[in-house]
């Protein structure tokens, strides 16, 4: 890990016709959740506390993260020379906690902490993979490609130190399942609507659903068959399977059959869901619940 830094970045070939302007908004989300890494380091130092060796590489994944969001950052204001990068980021961490003070994985064992971070390193893989095959302007591709390299590498890290803790505690199948389900479902987590209101509609209500949907359905719509193929190799391989023959093709399939349902179908519950609201107010109050 650690590779390459901004200077390595060719900013000067920066051309502004090849930019598509859907990406733009994905990019400056992106930013906000990659940049704060540290959050979580201070979170998975607690968790792995007497791990040293695990700390540091830890320590580094956060420096290689963060950098990946400045990046991105410097990429969204060569393209909106309006966007306050700092505030934005200052406005995401004022709207979205995460719990810092525990001493003991959220997952329930640390095994199962490290298989949700393989999910999320596939989902980063499979997002930068993405966003740098539809991207024609050449900074942005280069970006992507090189945050891609280092999630796939960061997904190895935690799967070589999953591995070892899984021969200490003995994860039920069943428990690995629970883990990898539950964090691939939180890729609609506050977190990323927070993330997209921050850098992009700071100057509405926030409602959590709809900015979720706003992303996944911004973000959803660039994979290609490739890039969730390989992203079921990854997530079967972080769950002890065989991703090659009837299991693997299976899984790609019903991946492909939700994305497609997502970018397709979302949207227009929105829709009904805002005109419902609009015409119960008291149901808008509900649904924030739920």
């Amino acid at each position: 890990m650690g590779t390459w830094t901004l200077e390595d970045i060719p900013w000067g070939a920066f051309d502004s016709s090849r930019v598509n302007p859907e990406l733009v908004a994905i990019v400056k989300a992106a930013s906000m959740v990659e940049s704060n890494a540290d959050d979580y380091r201070r979170y998975l130092n607690n968790v792995f506390r007497d791990d040293e060796r695990l700390c540091h590489a830890i320590d580094r994944w956060s420096v290689e993260e963060v950098q990946h969001g400045r990046a991105l950052a410097r990429w969204a204001a060569l393209v909106d020379p309006d966007f306050d990068y700092p505030r934005s980021f200052d406005r995401f961490r004022d709207n979205y906690e995460f719990p810092l003070e525990v001493t003991e994985s959220v997952r329930g064992s640390r095994s199962g902490e490290l298989i949700a971070r393989c999910m999320v390193e596939t989902g980063t893989n499979s997002f930068y993979s993405a966003l740098a095959d539809a991207s024609d302007e050449p900074v942005l591709k280069e970006i992507c490609t090189r945050i891609a390299e280092d999630e796939f590498a960061h997904y190895c890290m935690f799967h070589a130190y999953m591995r070892k803790y899984l021969r200490r505690e003995n994860l039920s199948f069943r428990e690995k399942i629970r883990v990898a389900v539950q964090r691939v479902a939180e890729t609609e987590d506050d977190e990323l609507a927070t993330a997209y209101w921050a850098a992009n509609r700071a100057g509405q209500r926030f409602d959590r659903r709809s900015n979720a949907v706003a992303y996944a359905r911004a973000s959803l719509r660039y994979y290609r068959p490739r890039h969730i193929r390989r992203g079921v190799e990854m997530i079967l391989g972080a769950l002890g399977l065989d991703p090659s023959g009837p299991l693997g093709w299976t899984a790609t399939r019903v991946a492909r059959a939700f994305i497609w349902y997502r970018v397709r179908f979302t949207p227009r519950v929105g829709v009904v869901r805002a005109r419902l609201t609009e015409k119960y107010p008291r149901l808008d109050v509900f649904m924030q619940r739920t």
